[in-house]
């Protein structure tokens, strides 16, 4: 296929994504059945308990070996650069998300950071511009349908990406088909955004060795201390303040 081709063809997979994923948020939106701030909502806990069978299997047999391997091999100094770059291409898309929030202070110190960094951070693996005490905003879709007031939803485990919710679900389909940089760049270079953050994930998972596989290998329900661990850190993520928010990870996630 030609790279004129694939320009065409790319806008028509990211559209048909996106018209999903819309029409999934539309009907999550009008739903009304979450439960209140803090308390659990999983109707499909059977199906995503197979899925979080099948996440620990490939964790397994998969992504822990290969994130020890590259944890061992690569020094940590290069690790860290591979984790700048990333996060430097991850930019454009927290701007965007910046914007749609409403976060005008956010965007302003995201664009800086993008620019400073890639005239003078070598392309963005270095991050000179945390001298100016300007630190990232990080966020995404998930986050914006949050502030645009969307509800969210009951807990979901997707296949290979883990622990999420309906409304961040949704959220990471646009994250994938609304990056500026793969949407913009051509084929191959827009694949490197991809690479750099599979690397960068792997890099976390082996730093994270420890704490995940104490979580999915050694706790009694591997499946209800992550989801309960998620929900915790997504929601202070989200600013979610109310006292019954915080979830305690060592309680007993069916006791009355």
């Amino acid at each position: 296929m030609s790279p004129s081709s694939q320009l065409k063809s790319r806008p028509l997979w990211r559209g048909a994504l996106l018209f999903v994923s819309l029409s999934v948020v539309s009907a999550c939106a009008a739903n009304n059945g979450s439960v209140p701030a803090g308390e659990i909502y999983d109707p499909q806990e059977v199906s995503n308990r197979k899925v979080h069978e099948f996440n620990r299997g490939v964790d397994r047999v998969l992504f822990r070996p290969v994130s020890n391997g590259y944890g061992n091999v690569v020094h940590e100094d290069a690790r860290l650069l591979v984790s700048n770059f990333a996060d430097h291409l991850s930019l454009p898309a927290d701007i965007v998300n910046n914007i749609l929030q409403g976060d005008l202070k956010g965007a302003g110190a995201n664009s800086f950071r993008f620019v400073f960094n890639t005239v003078f951070g070598f392309g963005g693996i270095a991050d000179p511009s945390d001298a100016f005490d300007m630190p990232r905003r990080e966020t995404d879709f998930g986050e914006t349908f949050h502030v645009w007031g969307m509800k969210e939803g009951a807990y979901v485990e997707l296949p290979l990406l883990g622990p999420s919710t309906e409304r961040d679900a949704m959220g990471t389909i646009l994250d994938f088909t609304l990056d500026p940089v793969s949407v913009l760049l051509p084929n191959p270079e827009s694949y490197i955004g991809t690479a750099a953050n599979i690397a960068d994930r792997m890099g976390d998972r082996y730093e994270l060795r420890g704490t995940i596989d104490s979580v999915l290998y050694e706790s009694a329900d591997s499946y209800a201390q992550t989801r309960i661990l998620y929900l915790q850190n997504r929601r202070f993520e989200l600013g979610v303040t109310a006292d019954d928010a915080y979830l305690d990870p060592y309680d007993d996630p069916y006791a009355e």
